[in-house]
């Protein structure tokens, strides 16, 4: 017979080394709490706009996913507590090209608002843009969680640009780099607690946002290892995002990302691992005579001597490129798209979405069976000989108008074909220039905006590419290209808030554009650009109106 002390210890032991370490991190926790320390990470914080309860976006939200001091945020955005009788809500979910950068007033999110606005006058739509500069999956999966509460029609996911720069990616200067999704999610919770807080307060640097820049020694080569985990993490968060919006009876709608792949040559290259200094000679050589008569317009003798280096290493994203390039100069235009292609999968500096992660992007709503729209096959189909280029997109992912609007005019039919189904009559989506009537899309903003690209591309990385002259001369080009006078500026813009005297963006840009001229006037503008209570109002000098 067993004494008493014989007795198995281990309940003991195991509630020493885990259960009482928990309780006191939970007692910590608490009392960071109740002393005021640390803020909430949740997605929305209550808030009151124009006298009503309402949800606004929660400036310390991203505060685990950078570091302190580049802490990226979208624009603000709120949505109303009580969801209206009538009111057809959607959100859009994604990076800076789902945002609408450069400029989120004339993102597809905006095309598609007006375009619904104006054939379906008896519904009231809110379309609430949640895209940011710099996140991901790991990020839009969170913020797809918090939303799903808030009585959501329609999810629309765009997203995969950043999956290897974003954070917890292998290329990333946000966070450490995650590999393991269980172990990513638990470094965001631990991240957003007080005591996650305060531990990254006193063991972290301050790091200023230095935008594209601060990535350029991160490169990751396509055939790396790392580069199959980001492949499963993408689609293990895209799966679980595409859940939550299906369990929030929404409909779901996922597309595919479009990459400039004819005017973005690759940010950087690496020659493959073994090439040793005889055979890099030799490559160099080859490549440089093919660059003299690519020059010189002798694109089949370029051709060959581009193939021959190939034969050497086929893995410097450039030399594709290269190939592309003189492939479409001599009319071959479906090969050309196959090397533009493969210039983008393996450039190592990984800022868009290569063609594994669209494919992901194919199967995981065909799987899912929710909506999906194949932007890349869109635009290329909208492009010269099929292959996507700055007429879709300005540089590397971000859409110009004419992108913005075929994308939010696919959606639309989508959206159109359920609201015709509850019983409204769908109509075809409106004209482009008719959106951007509406829009107040002024040659003063193309030309606006064509020198805010212009700025960016004076800076590494794109200084780094090997087109990077003629990318240099076509937005100078586009920036002066325009003419119009302040009054025809103006008169746009009174024109489109006559037909939309709520839309808060419109009258935010009419009082950036009027800063120059009428100081009241911008002022009563943006005053009335921001609807939210107690949030203050700020002139572009930073004098505050409110």
């Amino acid at each position: 017979m067993h004494s008493q002390t014989s007795r198995p210890r281990w309940p003991l032991i195991l509630a020493s080394a885990v259960i009482f370490p928990l309780l006191l991190l939970g007692i910590l926790e608490a009392c960071l709490r109740w002393a005021g320390v640390g803020y909430s990470t949740s997605l929305l914080t209550p808030c009151t706009v124009q006298g009503q309860p309402a949800s606004c976006y929660n400036l310390f939200f991203a505060a685990p996913f950078f570091p302190a001091g580049s802490v990226q945020t979208p624009r603000l955005y709120s949505i109303p507590t009580q969801k209206a009788p009538g009111t057809y809500r959607i959100f859009v979910l994604g990076e800076s090209a789902a945002m609408g950068d450069p400029d989120p007033a004339y993102g597809f999110s905006r095309y598609l608002e007006v375009m619904l606005r104006q054939r379906f006058p008896a519904t009231k739509f809110e379309v609430v843009n949640t895209g940011s500069v710099a996140i991901n999956s790991h990020v839009v999966l969170p913020i797809a969680r918090a939303l799903a509460g808030q009585y959501p029609d329609l999810f629309i996911i765009y997203s995969g640009n950043n999956e290897v720069v974003g954070p917890y990616g292998p290329s990333t200067v946000l966070t450490s780099s995650g590999m393991s999704i269980p172990v990513i999610r638990s470094s965001i919770f631990l991240r957003s607690t007080r005591i996650g807080q305060l531990a990254s307060k006193l063991g972290t640097q301050k790091r200023n946002w230095q935008g594209m820049e601060m990535f350029l020694e991160k490169q990751v080569r396509a055939n790396s290892p790392l580069m199959e985990h980001v492949y499963s993490n993408y689609e293990r968060n895209l799966r679980d995002t595409v859940a939550v919006g299906k369990a929030a009876g929404a409909q779901v709608i996922v597309a595919t990302a479009a990459t400039n792949l004819e005017d973005c040559a690759p940010f950087a290259s690496l020659h493959r691992e073994g090439l040793g200094d005889q055979q890099l000679k030799e490559w160099s050589s080859l490549v440089e005579r093919g660059n003299e008569l690519e020059a010189a317009g002798s694109f089949r003798e370029a051709l060959e001597q581009y193939v021959s280096a190939a034969r050497i290493d086929n893995e410097y994203a450039e030399l594709e490129f290269r190939i592309g390039r003189v492939l479409k100069g001599l009319g071959d235009a479906k090969s050309a798209k196959e090397h533009f292609q493969r210039a983008r999968d393996l450039d190592t500096l990984r800022f868009r979405a290569d063609s594994r992660i669209n494919d992901i992007n194919r199967f995981v709503p065909a799987a899912s069976g929710v909506g999906f729209i194949d932007t890349e096959s869109l635009f290329a189909g909208a492009s010269a000989d099929g292959i996507i280029g700055s007429a879709l997109v300005y540089e590397h992912v971000h859409m110009t108008p004419l992108g913005s609007y075929l994308l939010a005019r696919s959606i639309y039919q989508q959206v159109a074909g359920k609201l015709a189904a509850g019983g409204q009559i769908a109509a075809d989506a409106p004209s482009e220039t008719e959106c951007e009537r509406l829009l107040a899309l002024t040659a003063h903003d193309r030309s606006r905006i064509a020198q805010e690209m212009l700025r960016r591309s004076q800076k590494a990385p794109f200084t780094n590419q090997l087109n990077h002259a003629d990318q240099l001369l076509r937005l100078s080009m586009e920036a002066r290209n325009w003419s119009e006078t302040p009054e025809e500026t103006a008169l746009q813009y009174q024109w489109a808030i006559t037909r939309a005297p709520d839309d808060h963006m419109l009258r935010y840009r009419y009082g950036m554009f009027l800063f120059a001229y009428n100081r009241a006037a911008a002022a009563e503008q943006l005053a009335m650009a921001q609807p939210w209570d107690g949030f203050p109002v700020f002139m572009p000098d930073g004098t505050q109106i409110r």
